[in-house]
């Protein structure tokens, strides 16, 4: 795993141990058409990272030239990964970690008024949580008006073509994953 591009290009990103099944990194060929298709520089954007695992879309996005990124993951070894890459790229100081379930993160950060243009979600497959992520991030008011949520999922999982007030602006499909790019109002 690396940065695919931007400030960081080309950077080594640590992953989980051959061991840990429950870490699945997005693959660099994903990030970098989810990047391709989001256009190639954030220009100061602040970006939330759900299910964040090893921090690497979150800390792509920094590279590309996003403003802050905060990531989020209640699983020790992702928050540890997390903390691991944005030292070793030197983002220490544009990002926030929060240990904490997504929909607890998100609510909290909804209550503190936080806003994101760019919202990743990466949650388990096995979850199948696409609409209930749709539902969390609508309701919280964390989404910036015009902002987008990029849903990472099986392909065996539906995403509708409009949730909470969210409607899928594209959607592509990469072996047996799924990204839905959704567009808030």
């Amino acid at each position: 795993m690396r940065i695919v591009a931007g400030s960081a290009k080309g950077r080594a990103l640590q992953g989980p141990k051959p061991s840990s099944g429950h870490i699945r990194p997005t693959a660099d060929r994903v990030r970098e058409t989810i990047f391709n298709m989001l256009g190639q520089f954030l220009d100061g954007q602040a970006v939330l990272d759900l299910y964040a695992g090893t921090g690497a879309l979150g800390l792509e996005a920094l590279s590309r030239g996003a403003g802050r990124v905060v990531l989020v993951d209640q699983d020790r070894e992702a928050q540890a990964l997390c903390r691991l890459n944005t030292d070793a790229l030197g983002f220490a100081a544009q990002v926030s970690i929060l240990a904490q379930p997504v929909a607890r993160a998100v609510e909290t950060l909804g209550k503190k008024g936080e806003r994101f243009e760019l919202i990743f979600a990466d949650p388990p497959y096995a979850a199948r949580v696409v609409e209930t992520v749709l539902e969390a991030v609508a309701a919280s008011g964390v989404v910036a008006p015009g902002g987008m949520v990029v849903v990472e999922h099986d392909k065996r999982e539906e995403s509708p073509e409009a949730h909470a007030g969210l409607t899928r602006d594209d959607q592509r499909r990469f072996g047996d994953t799924l990204v839905s790019f959704y567009r808030a109002p």
